[in-house]
């Protein structure tokens, strides 16, 4: 058993399990994903994974894993002309609420921005946002292509990297997530400066993604989505974590309280009717929520700072976060 001897450390329990190192985390990854592993083996990393939680050194281990695979994308242009490439990971989709994940890369496309969707259906009873993309016009590319400023491009996980799409359909056999998931929203498939937009759903994992991404070094909006997507939910304010170069401040903080008056939200979650709402917001017949305006210009604020770290020192970026002062 090749994963054997890393299944026996993080294996033990919540109580007795040891966290893997950088390295081991990477190795163990990068065999799963070449499919040097039995079924068993990943069925037990999944498990043994599930119960233990990944730590911050170890998602950077997965994270490195992945990224010597993956298949990498072009921005098509000069990319200075419009500043960092939006990534969008899209794993979880509608479950009570229609999903604004379409809605929020398309007005990131109306800024003039280059955009990423990318995922799969790991979920078959809830909506899936590539199907309200199909709704709209947007269809996931079959081949890796260079992806435009001002346009959605969307893009199936199995393009990016077969072993990810393999390890993240484990969730329809055994029923639960695993860490595939927890790095595939951290995916930077892009060459050249990106923004990943990232999300967690329950508080606990907050610190290990701050902790992530700042050893990791890369550019990134942090905040609780909605029902597991990184779009904000309409009804809240949530906290906003930005990261230049892993460098790291609390955007905005939390606000109490919850707004149960979203002009035109759809009750339903079925693709027509959340394509129809995107429709109305984009053409100008339903406001664009709130909350999602507020996510959009933290976005912009970021992608500003992001583009000006070529010819601005990074320690300037990073009082700039701080002060929440754009540069110039």
């Amino acid at each position: 058993m090749a994963i054997q001897h890393y299944i026996k450390e993080i294996g033990r329990g919540a109580r007795g399990a040891k966290a893997l190192d950088r390295a081991q985390a990477a190795d163990l990854l990068g065999q799963i994903l070449d499919g040097l592993v039995s079924d068993y083996e990943v069925g037990a990393f999944c498990i043994a994974m599930r119960i233990k939680g990944e730590t911050a050194e170890e998602m950077c281990g997965l994270w490195d894993a992945v990224h010597a695979r993956i298949t990498r994308l072009r921005v098509r242009g000069a990319q200075g002309s419009h500043g960092a490439a939006i990534i969008i990971p899209s794993y979880n989709g509608a479950r009570r609420l229609p999903t604004l994940t379409p809605l929020l890369a398309l007005l990131l496309a109306r800024e003039g921005l280059p955009v990423l969707v990318h995922g799969m259906q790991t979920e078959t009873s809830r909506t899936s946002v590539f199907t309200v993309l199909q709704r709209l016009g947007i269809v996931t590319e079959p081949q890796t292509s260079p992806i435009s400023a001002a346009q959605v491009t969307a893009m199936h996980t199995a393009t990016l990297l077969p072993g990810l799409a393999r390890l993240l359909a484990v969730r329809q056999v055994i029923g639960l997530r695993n860490p595939g998931h927890s790095v595939a929203k951290l995916l930077q498939p892009v060459e050249g400066s990106a923004l990943l937009l990232g999300s967690y759903t329950h508080p606990e994992y907050l610190p290990m993604l701050q902790g992530t991404l700042s050893q990791l070094g890369v550019n990134a909006l942090l905040s609780r989505g909605l029902e597991g997507e990184v779009c904000a939910d309409p009804r809240r304010t949530p906290q906003y974590d930005g990261f230049v170069q892993g460098h790291h401040h609390v955007l905005q903080a939390r606000a109490a309280g919850t707004d149960s008056d979203v002009p035109g939200l759809p009750d339903a979650i079925d693709a027509d009717s959340t394509a129809r709402y995107t429709e109305a917001v984009l053409a100008g017949r339903l406001p664009v929520p709130a909350a999602l305006a507020q996510q959009v210009q933290h976005i912009r604020s970021l992608v500003d700072l992001i583009k000006n770290t070529d010819k601005t020192p990074i320690d300037h970026a990073h009082s700039a976060i701080k002060s929440g002062v754009s540069l110039p």
